[in-house]
């Protein structure tokens, strides 16, 4: 995956916490928990946003969080200023891969998208949402309409899961973030009652056609237009998909089951979908480019 070198970056969308130690407080649930699937401390953390008591401020262990420390984008801003930046840099990557996915998304859904942020933050952040940490993994807030990542996640998927990974994994994790934030807008995540799992939960629904709607961005992320009416992204190999695909099928419930928690696979408890179910829409939404093809919720085939 390369950056258009002359292309220029926009570090607006982004609100770098990772020098202030939290962001924010509340109530509502996450989405994505780990954003593609990973366990681990998500499961504390929406236990305390729906059975916790009190405010529901957090976890155990992050009573330190400052609250409502205001994001500081001065470096971020300094340092990632074009697509030769992008090139260079994972975290300016992130900056245009966020650019472009925007982009993309307003000229599908024009007045009906609305441009948010994502959070960067370091090791724990405070959302709408609850506590989470960098364990969490990437994942959606509704309550706050906001993306949250801690880039140190590039790293957890490589070294904990085995994924090849490479920018443009690093681009459709995020991409599926905000395929949860469209979800929101369009009014799809309210179909789904929170609680519920197994194969064809609408917990697994919401989470395939995130991947979906991650693959049509995907398919026209090398000619959408930023604001000077040039791709900010140059090219997109059959490399970078094939790292896409190899990432979906270790972020799928069976094989987190299998191989991470080192139990066995149980369907009744599936909450993101399996791994060649990820896979297949992925790849159903970047063969196709087109959204209306990621009904989830309008099928009984879903892989």
């Amino acid at each position: 995956m390369r950056f258009n070198e002359g292309a220029g970056l926009d570090t607006s969308d982004v609100q770098d916490v990772r020098g202030s130690g939290g962001f924010g407080g509340g109530r509502g649930l996450a989405v994505g928990g780990g954003g593609l699937g990973v366990v681990g401390l998500i499961v504390v953390v929406l236990f305390q946003v729906l059975g916790g008591s009190g405010s529901g401020s957090g976890l155990a262990g992050f009573d330190g969080i400052v609250q409502d420390q205001a994001a500081d984008n001065s470096q971020l801003a300094q340092d990632c200023r074009t697509g030769a930046d992008a090139n260079r840099s994972v975290e300016c990557a992130v900056v245009a891969d966020i650019d472009s996915i925007q982009d993309y998304w307003t000229q599908v859904l024009g007045a009906q998208y609305q441009r948010t942020d994502t959070v960067f933050f370091a090791g724990q952040v405070q959302t709408q949402c609850g506590a989470a940490s960098s364990g969490t993994g990437p994942f959606y807030c509704p309550a706050d309409q906001l993306v949250y990542i801690d880039l140190s996640f590039y790293d957890e998927l490589t070294q904990r899961f085995g994924a090849e990974g490479g920018l443009f994994v690093d681009a459709y994790v995020l991409a599926h973030e905000y395929g949860h934030h469209v979800q929101d807008l369009l009014g799809i995540s309210g179909q789904v009652t929170s609680g519920v799992t197994g194969p064809t939960s609408g917990s697994v629904r919401l989470e395939l056609q995130a991947d979906c709607f991650a693959g049509t961005w995907a398919n026209h992320a090398e000619t959408v237009p930023d604001e000077s009416g040039r791709p900010l992204i140059a090219d997109i190999t059959d490399d970078d998909i094939a790292r896409a695909l190899d990432a979906a099928g270790r972020i799928g419930d069976d094989f987190i089951q299998e191989n991470l928690v080192g139990g066995p696979v149980d369907e009744g408890s599936f909450t993101h979908g399996s791994s060649e179910q990820r896979q297949r829409w992925f790849t159903t939404g970047y063969t196709t480019g087109d959204p209306n093809q990621c009904d989830t919720f309008g099928t009984d085939d879903l892989g």
